[in-house]
């Protein structure tokens, strides 16, 4: 696809060629490209239509009934913020009642388009000129709000950026063009050392741009976050998808903080003043409570393990391991609990031998601090992935105060 390409699809023929597509059907591709062939539509713009009604089936599960508003490139809809961090982006530049956002890197542009639904206009900019396209035409229903080809680097701050209520938001490379994983994919970087714009570049624009934020990879290093910033680790589902770091007006509660979405559930929020400063330890494999709380990857990601030893007054089974063994049962929103019903050392042979004791013949494995192979350890314990006809049970292997051990639990 190209940049001419691009403009037809959001043109008003193109959008109507879209319109009239039915859902995705992989099955009738074929026959669906010939007969619009027929039509008199133009090859090429069969084809790109198609591939947008394939990204747009793929881009249900992040922008929800909104995915049929939007023109994706493949790349593009991958690295794209999905819906609900977009709008906690967007609502942290409203609430700062800034009147433009540079949006720095936009893609294809999802936060640009949160920002510009909220009333603040963006103003924004993409290296590749087919994706910064795309922008532009997903912010055709806001005509203030503009992207285009360009470079990151080339931004000026204004003289008086608070007086102007000017803001910026920066979303650096986190991919190496050009060079693809074992799975065909662009090849990720995770070093804050190795994104496109640099570190020290972001860092110079929030020096001259007070209210500036940037979205990072979640491996980003504790001691990395800028003095008086805000680094939010956020989640969505169980699995962390950012860190984002807030400077000024943007940055709410200093320090690291860890934001839970999900589904149908409201927002939950924490922070370092929830924590303990130097959360105990397990001190023994042999003192074990009876509950186990295993906290959401934001949670521990941000290193607030604090907090729910704090809210359970509990201890950690061994230092980054992640997980709280506590004797008191708690319901806390940002942790999963569940009940302890037996622990004992880990060696394969025990746990066969327990597993056989009590009939289970479908067994979750979750393992945390113990290197193993699933499909290796599942073997070598007898026990297959289906459920069978006995008793299921679900087994931590971790790390007690030092010692491999096997816990029994039940979700609770």
């Amino acid at each position: 696809m190209d940049v001419g390409t691009v403009r037809a699809l959001g043109s008003p023929d193109g959008q109507a060629l879209l319109r009239s597509l039915p859902p995705y059907d992989e099955a009738s591709v074929i026959g669906l490209q010939e007969r619009l062939r027929r039509e008199g539509h133009p090859p090429e713009l069969v084809a790109a239509a198609l591939t947008q009604q394939r990204l747009r089936a793929r881009a249900v599960a992040k922008f929800g009934e909104f995915a049929t508003d939007m023109l994706y490139t493949p790349d593009g809809l991958e690295q794209a913020s999905r819906l609900e961090v977009a709008a906690t982006h967007a609502g942290r530049f409203y609430n700062a009642s800034l009147a433009t956002v540079h949006d720095l890197g936009c893609g294809i542009g999802s936060d640009a388009v949160a920002m510009s639904a909220l009333g603040v206009t963006v103003r924004g900019v993409d290296i590749d000129p087919v994706t910064a396209a795309v922008a532009d035409t997903n912010l055709r229903p806001w005509p203030d709000s503009r992207a285009r080809e360009g470079m990151a680097e080339e931004f000026e701050a204004p003289r008086d950026p608070l007086r102007s209520r000017v803001g910026v938001w920066l979303d650096p490379a986190r991919r190496v063009p050009g060079h693809t994983g074992r799975h065909g994919r662009i090849k990720r970087v995770f070093r804050l050392d190795e994104i496109r714009p640099t570190w020290e570049f972001v860092l110079q624009v929030a020096t001259a741009v007070p209210a500036t934020g940037a979205k990072l990879s979640p491996s980003m290093p504790h001691d990395a976050v800028p003095l008086g910033a805000e680094a939010q680790w956020t989640s969505f589902g169980g699995e962390v998808l950012e860190c984002a770091v807030w400077w000024g007006p943007l940055a709410y509660t200093p320090g690291r903080t860890a934001r839970i979405l999900g589904p149908n559930t409201a927002p939950v929020e924490v922070d370092e003043q929830m924590c303990e400063p130097d959360p105990p330890l397990v001190q023994s494999a042999t003192s074990i409570g009876a509950w186990l709380y295993e906290p959401d990857r934001a949670v521990t990601q941000a290193g607030l393990l604090g907090a729910v030893t704090a809210a359970t007054l509990g201890s950690e089974v061994e230092r980054g391991l992640g997980y709280v063994l506590s004797d008191a049962e708690v319901d806390i929103p940002f942790a999963r609990r569940y009940a302890v019903l037996e622990s004992m050392p880990f060696t394969v042979k025990t746990l066969r031998a327990w597993l056989g004791q009590h009939g289970v013949t479908g067994l979750t494995i979750k393992k945390r601090g113990v290197r193993l192979d699933d499909d290796q350890l599942r073997r070598e314990l007898r026990i297959g992935r289906k459920a069978g006809d006995g008793a299921q049970a679900t087994v931590i292997l971790t790390r007690v105060a030092g010692r491999q051990t096997v816990l029994v639990v039940d979700p609770a």
